[in-house]
């Protein structure tokens, strides 16, 4: 049998038994906003982040980070991302390139200063180390699912607790317990609010009291569309409206594994590309895709996302001029990769980054690559 994933629509690909959790929401996401652009953000300030993110989130499915280049990353940097990506409605992808020893990249994974597990949906690896790299990260990320659905919440409240109807007054218990509760904000933050951009609360110092309670949440690790819903209905409802329904991207963690880079001269040979993909599909229920060039999947049950860099659109009125850098880089243009190749999803930096008007430029890359995943489906299906 031949595989038969790139003559179909995401839509129907998310409902394939092989989806993943994550992969299932991010091709809903997709065939929903329409889009087929993973922004590469890089950038070296957080401030340059969030403002990248702001003016481009609307047009990807994707937003792909280098958390370690950039100089002030903090893990205000990651809620405020997390926050963007929740409003803009995309996926968040740390493109680390794990390549060590299993109990490395855990703390690489999961500790450190970028704690990436708790607030990239996605990551990848090398497989130079061998499968254990993936066994080994997937354990970690199973640990950080775990540590989410145990929370810790803090309540802090402007007066003190209320006392039960019975309770006989006790003015001097009372301002004891004032005195050793009373905490006076800190100021601390204000430059770092500064720095991101986000606008500061009105503060006053006050007397609060501090209550701290532990509770186990369960949440569905799946897309939990409306039950009455129909694949049809996405012609007669709006985006926003079919968002809502999809709701917010489950907490879990998947993994990329690289199989080809877009470098020139890249060492990755075709018997390398086959141990990697024999390496995915031994871990179909954390591995959801490959970086390549071209669609690895080939066996009737492969459904593997391909996500590829290297794409970049020529200037109008320079069509077919052949695209690169002085550092080796090799670049193709969305109907090359989409239609031709096969890939799920176009990841593009500088062409975008480096625009006069980045989010026109994202507007135009992600028409270009929707336009060749029509082509490659069939217009009529959407």
């Amino acid at each position: 049998m031949v595989n038969s994933m790139a003559a179909t629509t995401y839509r129907e690909r998310a409902t394939h038994a092989s989806s993943g959790p994550l992969a299932s929401f991010l091709l809903r996401l997709m065939s929903i906003k329409q889009t087929n652009l993973c922004l590469s953000a890089d950038v070296e300030t957080s401030a340059a982040l969030l403002d990248l993110a702001e003016e481009c989130g609307d047009h990807i499915c994707i937003l792909k980070t280098h958390c370690d280049i950039v100089t002030d990353w903090s893990d205000r940097t990651a809620r405020a991302l997390k926050e963007i990506a929740r409003r803009k409605c995309f996926v968040i992808f740390e493109d680390r390139k794990f390549a060590d020893i299993g109990e490395t990249v855990q703390k690489q994974y999961t500790s450190g200063v970028y704690k990436i597990a708790s607030w990239a949906e996605i990551t990848n690896a090398h497989v130079l180390p061998g499968p254990a790299i993936v066994t080994a990260l997937h354990k970690a990320a199973d640990a950080t699912i775990a540590k989410y659905n145990t929370g810790v919440h803090t309540d802090i409240y402007s007066d003190a607790p209320r006392r039960k109807p019975d309770e006989e007054d006790d003015e001097e218990e009372l301002d004891d317990m004032k005195r050793k509760n009373a905490v006076t904000p800190q100021r601390n933050g204000d430059d770092e609010d500064t720095r991101l951009g986000i606008k500061p609360l009105d503060r006053k110092q006050s007397v609060v009291s501090i209550g701290t309670s532990i509770s186990q949440r369960t949440e569905s690790i799946s897309p939990r569309p409306d039950p009455t819903f129909h694949p049809e209905e996405v012609f007669n409802i709006d985006s926003v409206a079919m968002l809502t329904r999809l709701g917010e991207v489950p907490f879990v963690r998947s993994l990329l594994l690289l199989a080809e880079m877009s470098s020139e001269g890249h060492l990755m040979t075709p018997e390398y590309q086959q141990k990697t993909l024999e390496i995915a599909r031994a871990n179909r229920d954390f591995v959801m895709g490959f970086i390549a060039q071209r669609s690895l999947n080939s066996d009737p049950e492969d459904n593997f996302l391909t996500m590829t860099p290297g794409c970049q659109l020529p200037p109008p009125g320079q069509e077919g001029q052949k695209l690169g850098d002085s550092l080796g880089q090799q670049y193709n243009t969305p109907r090359k990769l989409i239609f031709e190749q096969k890939c799920d999803v176009i990841i593009v930096g500088r062409g975008i980054v480096r625009a006069s008007d980045r989010a026109f430029e994202a507007a135009r890359y992600r028409a270009e690559g929707w336009r060749a995943y029509e082509e490659r489906v069939g217009v009529s299906k959407g």
